[in-house]
């Protein structure tokens, strides 16, 4: 599918909201509590809650089952989601002009639109942001910071039969507070099809209850904690990346916001991508057994099912299929510094699971795994570089360095974020016709993210959210 479409630019951001954003994220002390007691707060909704996950075969499964017509992994509500296959054909290869590939996996299928959702509120002249002590059954450490509000539409509508969500009020109704950003964003490309997430911000107005298991945040808390391995989630980094900086090198960009969106068109257009739903029994080069569905060599992912405890969700136990990746992947941005300005070389990528051909995603985004067998003029471009690169000490200014980086966990374990500095032997120069992907600052991928939805996938913006926890640090 080739739509070429463009999507308008988003409405400024409200007068004086950038001043506030940045006098937030440069506030590393709350009004609530402290960043030297954060892990002391979270460590006691650990105590006070029951977390335990354990892997069980697919026939222990409860309410899930495999259709008996076409193999898929069905919830007998008819909600939540269902895990099919997946074939994608692509005309162009992998790296560029080239014969076609196809390929097949396993693919969630989510129809609903979820909300993640954070609530804003000023303290003491400074803003802050309502977090989450949230457990996620693929999480290593199962507890970590999530949204105020994480939750497809079967949560908080009740579909499980379980509690309220909390605070869900303030994302569905517009009497409640100010929206500082809200835009339709993808989940993982590779393992949903066709799922997006509204992704909001939104300043509360009148009184906020706190309620147990959250806790109010300055961004520049939030930038200290996002230095940490597995402290904050995917989705609070997603949502986080679409805080509306000030861009303060608007202007010295090598590319113009038209020239991108033009390239970026240009890519989208020139890229002809089909995927297809087929029924997961079906799936060539996958094999299923009792305990996992995983490909026949070894790689990519697998899919298997668990049991979850958790005493502070709104249903307390249940089972359900998950996603496990095969090794651990690595995310990272190559930068250049151009007239002086930081840019990020971006990939137009092709996953399956995407509504549009391709988003931004970072320079590198693999599993290294998965190309360790292939001779090195066949692996994708710059992997090889970023995996090379010594970690060295972290620089002030670059939040993930190589092998080192900022949390790596949601529901299904994620790639590794890094960030690679490279000179004019290593990275592209400023040429935007070359088929390397042109730099961006990374105020101007901000810009892509609050209010255009499926320009940034989901790796790109967690890189951006660590970005700007070390660029707004003073």
């Amino acid at each position: 599918m080739s739509t070429g479409t463009t999507t308008p630019a988003p409405p400024s951001p409200p007068a004086g909201l950038a001043e506030r954003i940045a006098r937030s994220a440069a506030t590393g002390r709350g009004a609530h509590l402290a960043t030297e007691d954060f892990h002391d707060w979270l460590d006691g909704r650990r105590r006070a809650n029951t977390f335990r996950v354990d892997k069980i075969p697919f026939d222990a499964l409860d309410g899930w089952s495999f259709d008996e017509e076409d193999g898929n992994l069905v919830h007998r509500s008819g909600r939540f989601f269902t895990v099919e296959g997946l074939h994608v054909v692509e005309e162009d290869g992998p790296y560029g002009d080239g014969p076609y590939r196809s390929w097949y996996h396993p693919v969630i299928k989510q129809p609903e639109v979820g909300i993640l959702g954070i609530l804003a509120k000023e303290f003491d002249g400074v803003l802050h942001f309502l977090m989450q002590a949230k457990m996620e059954p693929g999480n290593p450490n199962l507890l970590q910071l999530s949204p105020t509000v994480q939750a497809t539409r079967s949560n908080y509508t009740k579909a499980h039969r379980g509690g309220d969500v909390k605070y869900i009020e303030y994302f569905t109704g517009a009497e409640h507070g100010t929206v500082i950003a809200d835009s339709l964003q993808s989940e993982h490309g590779a393992w949903f099809f066709h799922k997006s997430n509204r992704n909001m911000i939104v300043e509360a107005t009148g009184e906020v209850p706190l309620l147990d298991d959250f806790c109010w945040l300055t961004l520049g808390q939030l930038g200290e904690l996002l230095h940490q391995d597995n402290v904050i989630n995917m989705d609070a980094r997603t949502v986080l990346s679409c805080v509306p900086y000030e861009d303060a090198d608007a202007g010295r960009a090598l590319l113009s916001d038209v020239q991108l969106l033009s390239w970026f068109t240009g890519e989208r257009s020139r890229h002809d991508v089909r995927a297809r739903r087929v029924p997961l029994r079906e799936l060539p080069g996958w094999k299923q057994g009792e305990e996992t569905i995983e490909h026949e060599e070894g790689r990519h992912f697998k899919v298997v099912a668990v049991s979850v405890q958790a005493g502070n969700r709104e249903v307390t136990s249940w089972t359900q299929p998950l996603i496990e990746p095969v090794g651990l992947g690595v995310a990272a941005f190559l930068t250049r510094d151009f007239d002086g300005v930081p840019h990020y070389l971006v990939h137009a990528r092709v996953e399956g699971g995407f509504l549009d051909t391709v988003e931004l995603a970072p320079t590198v985004q693999y599993t290294p795994g998965n190309y360790a067998h292939l001779p090195t003029d066949e692996r994708p471009p710059f992997l090889d570089l970023v995996l090379d690169t010594d970690p060295g000490p972290r620089p002030a200014t670059r939040p993930c360095t190589p092998r080192k980086a900022a949390a790596v966990s949601f529901k299904r374990r994620e790639p590794l974020p890094s960030l690679v500095e490279a000179d004019e032997t290593q990275g592209p120069g400023p040429d935007p016709a070359a088929r390397a992907t042109p730099g961006r600052p990374a105020a101007q991928l901000t810009s892509l993210a609050p209010g255009t939805g499926h320009y940034l996938n989901v790796q790109a913006r967690t890189l951006l959210a660590c970005v700007h926890a070390g660029a707004v640090r003073p």
